[in-house]
């Protein structure tokens, strides 16, 4: 179970986020916010959370909706791991590759 803080703090990173990417404040009711928020802390655990929203801002979505992240972050986090294991898979065969050209099987 998440802290009271915890959503309420990921609703200002959400907002500083939007700020940042936009260059303009939004408002947004957080009492009404905060309950979906905490599903998300509750699913995923806080220090992901971050990172969702983190990744979420490096995406190309137009808009950065915050209903779509809490409609779609277990997709987002699912997306974010295969990322992750493509890049530790990728950097093995180029290491196993390297090996070859070099001849030192």
């Amino acid at each position: 179970m998440a802290s009271e803080k915890q959503p309420y703090v990921l609703i200002g990173l959400y907002l500083s986020l939007y700020k940042e990417k936009y260059n303009k404040a939004i408002t947004v009711n957080k009492f009404r916010e905060k309950w979906a928020m905490q599903d998300v802390i509750d699913s995923v655990g806080y220090d992901r959370a971050v990172e969702l929203l983190l990744y979420y801002f490096s995406t190309n979505k137009a808009g950065h909706p915050l209903n779509f992240f809490y409609n779609n972050f277990d997709k987002i986090d699912n997306l974010k791991k295969e990322i992750e294991k493509d890049k530790i898979n990728r950097s093995r065969l180029l290491g196993e590759t390297k090996k070859m050209v070099e001849g030192k099987e």
